[in-house]
């Protein structure tokens, strides 16, 4: 009789074992896994990143465009083409002085 009752509570220890063994497996692959918090933490952290930079760019893009449109047939902007020509050939009238400066943004 006292067999018997070893062999059940072996039975229900190893039971209980596998089950935690099983839990212990899937909740370290729910956080530390491929497609686990972490995972998607550092997910979202690379979204917002791309995020910032696709605003970046945007503003950039208008600001180019704004000034291609300065520069249209339709709405000629003198200085910005004046400013243009002068930088692109280099030139000045003579009773010009130029001062160059350091430039701030790389542009």
């Amino acid at each position: 009789m006292s067999h018997g009752f070893h062999k059940t509570r072996m039975r229900g220890f190893l039971g209980s074992l596998i089950g935690l063994l099983a839990a212990g497996y899937f909740g370290y692959h729910a956080v530390q896994g491929s497609r686990g918090v972490l995972s998607l933490a550092q997910l979202n952290a690379e979204i917002a990143e791309a995020k910032h930079i696709l605003a970046l760019r945007k503003a950039e893009q208008e600001e180019l465009q704004a000034r291609v449109d300065r520069l249209s047939p339709d709405s000629l902007d003198p200085d910005l083409l004046d400013e243009r020509a002068r930088k692109m050939l280099n030139r000045i009238r003579p009773d010009e002085l130029v001062i160059l400066l350091p430039q701030m943004d790389g542009k």
